[in-house]
C-alpha cells in the first residue's frame, strides 16, 4: 500500500508541475512573439478595433510614427499623407496615436479617426493609442528602441511624431526625431 501511495504522490507532483509550467507561458495577444526577430512578430489593433499582424505588410517598407492631434508638428498628418499617396507602393505609413508627451493625444479612438479624417484627410493605417515610451510602453515600441532585440536601434521616442523606417524583411533601417519631415530626402532617399 505504502508502495501505491508513493506512486500516487508522484504522480499528482508531475501533474502538478505540469500545470504550472503551461500556467506560467506568457499571454502573446498584442505582444512579441519569443523570436524577436521582426517586425511582423506583432499583432496590434486598429482605431476601428481591428486586430492586425504586421506581417500583413511583409514586402514592404514601413514608417511607424507616433502620433498626437494636439502637439506642434501634428500639421505632419499632411505630409504623412502625401507621403502615403506618392510613396504607396514602396512604403506602409502607419500612426500609433501615443499620449506620452504633454498629454497631447486626450481623444479616443473614435475621435481621434475623426480629428484625422476631418482636418488632414488621413487615409494611412491609424492604430489604437498606445503607450510608446516608459513602463508601460507597447511591446512593439519596446521591440524597436532596444538594439538587443531589434538590432539596430536604441532610440525611444523623444517626443511626438518620431518615426522608423523597416525594411522589407521586418527590420529597422533608421529612427528619425520628430523635426524630420515625412518628405525630407532623409526619409524618401531610403524608399
Amino acid at each position: 500500500m505504502k508502495k501505491f501511495i508513493s506512486k500516487i504522490t508522484g504522480l499528482l507532483s508531475l501533474a502538478t508541475a505540469a500545470v504550472i509550467s503551461v500556467s506560467a507561458i506568457p499571454n502573446k495577444t498584442d505582444t512579441i512573439l519569443q523570436n524577436n526577430s521582426s517586425v511582423y512578430d506583432f499583432s496590434l489593433k486598429t482605431l476601428d478595433g481591428q486586430s492586425i499582424n504586421l506581417s500583413k505588410f511583409k514586402g514592404k517598407k514601413l514608417l511607424l510614427v507616433n502620433v498626437a492631434s494636439e502637439c506642434g508638428f501634428t500639421p505632419q498628418y499632411t505630409n504623412l499623407q502625401k507621403l502615403h499617396e506618392q510613396y504607396g507602393n514602396k512604403v506602409v505609413v502607419i500612426g500609433f496615436p501615443a499620449n506620452n508627451f504633454g498629454g497631447q493625444e486626450p481623444g479616443s479612438s473614435a475621435e481621434i479617426k475623426t480629428f484625422c479624417t476631418k482636418n488632414y484627410g488621413v487615409t494611412f493605417q491609424m492604430m489604437e493609442k498606445i503607450s510608446v515610451k516608459g513602463s508601460d510602453a507597447h511591446p512593439l515600441y519596446k521591440w524597436l528602441s532596444t538594439k538587443s532585440q531589434n538590432g539596430t536601434c536604441d532610440n525611444a521616442p523623444g517626443w511626438n511624431f518620431c518615426k522608423y523606417l523597416i525594411d522589407e524583411n521586418g527590420k529597422v533601417v533608421k529612427f528619425f526625431g520628430s523635426k524630420v519631415d515625412p518628405l525630407s530626402a532623409e526619409i524618401t532617399s531610403l524608399l
